[in-house]
């Protein structure tokens, strides 16, 4: 599959960066480093002396570590035990397992990114990714090829500073053939709960997607059951925003799984509205139980089409009505909705933490959706994710441009000083770095680190969990690189892409309480230049990752 990266790793990622010397026998065994793709049925070529995975953390981080198994000759059941350090739980087992190969492919043909529509598959390169972590601990191994084990440890916030060793046995027909030994070394900090992390973290979830892969009848219990692993994760990565969408198809259905309106609308045979926020309450409240909060995002005054639907009394039946943005009607439609959507907030004491949303439009939509906003409730808080706009920013309370764009200079401090959130985006738009089935693992570990740069609160990514028709074996969609429109599978099975995105964020949060010491503040403030936005992409990321982790976990 083509390539497409500007960074100076190929070789690193072709070996593999195989840290220990494969065990003998005929399942070879080594530890991995977790920032490379792995190619399937490319024979790994380890290197080094080291006989230990070796780690340094701080209490209430999550480490993660990555073992390829390989053989030139026999298939056969394999597993794997990992033995914890001094009889501590530390092994998330959610998030152990063995990686899966699912189908990728690539950037558009004149490699500047990944939007577009692709109905024909064959027009890209593809290929298989080991991205999908699913937590079994055996299965059938294939001969001739490479199947990697991802192991994930949290560490607990309460972890008493020291040494802590353990090892991880390979099992081949049921007999041990390779221990592979692995330590950590915990030292006197401590990360925040994901509550009380600095990091803004917005990724947007898709609860139709759950209902559809889980078989089961939208908003019913089952439903809710098998939504609470996937967001109770999303919750522990430190998320802040729910996902609300309180217009029908506000993004014109371009998701496999559309999203619908969460708030009911009837217009009453007398001209006045009446609506139901049952679903609306209950998502909510649900994604509330996970640990997701504080924000609720509403989606959105403008919809792609300006297509409105409700259910008439008049005529008995459901009306998909366009309205023009400058037209009265639009206003008399959105004021009645959002002051009764007002009060209604009020009442459930949510309004201070409700945000009314919308994504980059036409300048006189926006303007005609801050219009019938501040017409309905003045107080409201509102967001974007678009680019820059100066005389939009003072109205905005959470403004969110993309990695290409830059904020003028001053209006961060500014708007923090106001309390105002401030992030950026990737989408399909970026060819580097970003979050597609074949970006390399370490792009995602990259966001933490360039929103410290750039001194923003976070990073939105507009799609957790909007599932293709089969993701489980192929993230590639009929629009967008593949991978574009998930970061996590069905089934609350994790990605590497996900986790990576994870251990960047600890880096991001780990900065901010070194910062407090200006002496500190200024060597990370040097440590951070490779990844300002003219140095990046010609950046030897690892090496630069390395330097950071080394100071951030020094004492």
């Amino acid at each position: 599959m083509k390539k497409l990266f500007s960074f100076s790793l190929v070789a690193f990622f072709l070996s593999f960066c195989l840290e220990i010397a494969a065990a003998e026998g005929p399942l070879k065994a080594a530890w991995s480093t977790t920032d490379c793709l792995v190619g399937k049925t490319e024979c790994p070529s380890p290197f080094g002396n080291g006989k230990t995975q070796k780690f340094t953390a701080w209490r209430g981080e999550r480490l993660h570590a990555k073992i390829l198994l390989w053989s030139s000759t026999d298939g056969g059941e394999v597993g794997f035990t990992v033995e914890e350090p001094q009889a501590n739980h530390w092994v998330d087992d959610a998030t152990t397992g063995f990686l899966r190969y699912v189908m990728t492919d690539e950037l558009n043909k004149d490699g500047k990114g990944g939007c577009g529509y692709r109905p024909d598959k064959t027009q890209f390169d593809s290929s298989l990714v080991a991205d999908r972590i699913e937590p079994i601990r055996s299965l059938r191994y294939e001969a001739k090829t490479v199947q990697p084990v991802w192991i994930t440890f949290d560490v607990p916030h309460d972890a008493v500073p020291g040494l802590y060793r353990g090892t991880v046995s390979i099992t081949y027909d049921n007999k041990v053939c390779s221990v592979l030994p692995y330590s950590i070394r915990v030292i006197d900090r401590t990360l925040p709960e994901p509550a009380k992390q600095k990091f803004h973290l917005d990724l947007w979830q898709n609860p139709f997607s759950v209902a559809r892969m889980a078989g089961v009848p939208l908003w019913s219990k089952e439903h809710f059951d098998a939504m609470r692993p996937l967001m109770e994760r999303l919750a522990k990565a430190g998320q802040r925003g729910i996902t609300a969408t309180i217009t029908h198809k506000p993004w014109n259905g371009q998701t496999y799984d559309y999203f619908e309106d969460m708030i009911t609308e009837i217009k009453r045979a007398d001209g006045t509205w009446m609506y139901d926020y049952t679903v609306f309450d209950r998502w909510v409240e649900f994604m509330q139980s996970c640990g997701v909060g504080p924000y609720i995002y509403c989606y959105s005054v403008i919809p792609w089409e300006l297509t409105f639907r409700y259910y008439d009394q008049a005529t008995n039946s459901m009306v998909d009505r366009k309205l023009a943005v400058d037209s009265p009607e639009f206003d008399e439609y959105w004021v009645n909705k959002l002051k009764a959507f007002a009060s209604h907030l009020k009442e459930k004491g949510w309004f201070g933490q409700t945000i009314i949303a919308m994504d980059e439009r036409p300048e006189k939509s926006m303007k005609a959706a801050l219009r019938v906003i501040r017409k309905a409730d003045p107080a409201y808080k509102i967001s974007l994710a678009g680019n820059y706009h100066e005389d939009l920013n003072a109205e905005l309370f959470d403004l969110c441009i993309p990695y290409d764009n830059k904020y003028p200079e001053g209006v961060v401090a500014t708007r923090r000083a106001a309390g105002k959130i401030t992030t950026f985006y990737t989408c399909c738009a970026e060819a580097f770095p970003n979050t597609f089935s074949f970006s390399q693992p370490v792009e995602a570990s990259l966001f933490g680190l360039i929103a410290a740069e750039r001194g923003l609160d976070g990073y939105l990514r507009w799609a957790y969990n909007s599932w293709v028709e089969s993701p489980d074996q192929d993230t590639r969609f009929r629009t967008w690189a593949a991978g574009d429109t998930y970061l996590v599978y069905p089934m609350n099975q994790s990605s590497v892409r996900f986790e990576k995105l994870i251990e960047g964020i600890q880096m991001f949060e780990k900065i901010q309480v070194l910062k407090s010491d200006p002496r500190r503040a200024r060597m990370v403030g040097r440590l951070l230049q490779p990844f300002a936005y003219d140095k990046i992409k010609g950046a030897s990321l690892q090496k630069e990752i390395r330097k950071v982790n080394a100071y951030l976990n020094s004492k």
